[in-house]
């Protein structure tokens, strides 16, 4: 794998100086705590061009709206604790979050949920990214654009709305294969790279999982030359996995041998996505002879994250290590 060029270059010197500068990344809407950078997974405009041409990263047009962060309303806090979401999200970025004790080699990119409109940014995402690193995982969070946040969407970034559905996806593609490319500067094991996500970022659990073997994006440095495949992945309640239409998996997701191993957690009463999504995923993952567990509840409703409340379904976050052991991500 080559590991030249340019972005490479650049980013890798950005890692060194995350804890002493700060970095322009997209929007200013949300921004992690101290001690963490948020890095453009993109390359950046150069005379009013895109030295990357794709149609997934359009340049900031004048009257764009702006990224924002809000708090949630009283009546949608969780565990009794309010949540950040982000809205209108044009300039995606990862941050890192490394482990301060023992740091096992492996990585988790994190997706949170909000139905390709928001983020849980926190609810299901910092908060998880200080659960990966209690047990020796780096995290990497990926604050992805989530374009039904806009009706006028091709109004203020000059795209065609009809490739606006894979968006997500390609910014999950070049942030995984990123986090393998820059491996060796966050102390990560290449080998060791995994996903997690929440409701739609469940969705997009499954889809870097089955279709790691074409890019929806044009490759365009040393970093895409790097597999998108995840070597392990996590989808809890996910979305988007099942085609009411059909009764059955969406044709979106190619299930095969070379499917990552998967742990799936759902909640009878979720009434959001259903408990279909993970019924069929999980059966189409044992049929190509996939290693998969999943765990059903039947209390817990919806995006309630790693939040600890009165359904033992909160307990999730255990049976995770101890799968995570069982497949030697982390050892015993």
């Amino acid at each position: 794998m080559r590991r030249s060029g340019p972005l490479i270059r650049s980013i890798a010197a950005l890692c060194l100086l995350c804890a002493a500068s700060s970095v322009h990344a997209a929007g200013t809407g949300w921004q992690p705590s101290a001690g963490h950078t948020q890095i453009p997974i993109w390359p950046e405009p150069v005379g009013g061009g895109l030295r990357l041409p794709t149609k997934g990263t359009p340049p900031r047009r004048a009257g764009a709206v702006a990224e924002s962060a809000a708090v949630v309303e009283a009546n949608e806090y969780v565990a009794g604790r309010p949540w950040v979401y982000v809205s209108h999200v044009t300039r995606p970025t990862l941050t890192v979050y490394s482990p301060t004790g023992k740091n096992t080699g492996a990585a988790v990119i994190v997706f949170p949920g909000g139905g390709y409109q928001i983020l849980a940014i926190d609810l299901e995402g910092t908060e998880v990214c200080d659960w990966l690193n209690s047990i020796g995982i780096t995290a990497v969070l990926l604050k992805y654009r989530v374009p039904h946040a806009a009706a006028n969407w091709e109004q203020f970034c000059g795209c065609d709305t009809t490739t606006r559905s894979s968006w997500a996806l390609e910014d999950a593609q070049r942030t995984i294969s990123l986090v393998r490319a820059l491996a060796t500067n966050w102390h990560i094991d290449p080998h060791k790279i995994g996903v997690i996500g929440f409701s739609a970022g469940g969705g997009m659990v499954g889809s870097t999982s089955t279709r790691f073997d074409r890019r929806v994006y044009r490759p365009g440095d040393a970093a895409d030359s790097a597999s998108c495949r995840p070597d392990f992945a996590m989808a809890i309640y996910p979305g988007h996995l099942f085609s009411h239409d059909r009764s059955a998996l969406n044709t979106d997701f190619r299930i095969t041998r070379d499917t990552p191993p998967t742990f799936l957690v759902q909640a009878e009463n979720d009434h959001v996505d259903g408990v279909s999504n993970v019924l069929a995923y999980f059966d189409a993952l044992k049929n190509a002879g996939v290693p998969a567990e999943l765990h059903i509840y039947p209390e817990g409703g919806h995006a309630f994250g790693l939040r600890p409340t009165k359904y033992p379904i909160t307990a999730w976050p255990r049976l995770a290590e101890v799968w995570l052991r069982s497949i030697g991500v982390i050892s015993p």
